[in-house]
């Protein structure tokens, strides 16, 4: 029997969210504007990532859980 641990992380955002990224330098060239959730990542350094889409922009990116808001 398995022991019993505090109940598992869940991701923040869900895909097809629509999301804002905050800005800052890992991400300042991103577009303005929202993004839309396309994919849930593992966790990674104890936080869940996301790929994000703009309209905007041709390709994906990957952000962590805690530089994305509801838009």
């Amino acid at each position: 029997m398995r022991p019993k641990g505090p109940p598992s992380a869940e991701h923040k955002f869900r895909t097809g969210q629509r999301v804002t990224l905050a800005p800052s330098l890992a991400n300042r060239s991103a577009a303005g504007g929202g993004y839309v959730v396309t994919r849930q990542l593992p966790e990674r350094g104890g936080e869940f990532e996301y790929r994000i889409k703009s309209l905007s922009e041709p390709h994906e990116r990957v952000a962590r859980e805690s530089d994305l808001a509801r838009e």
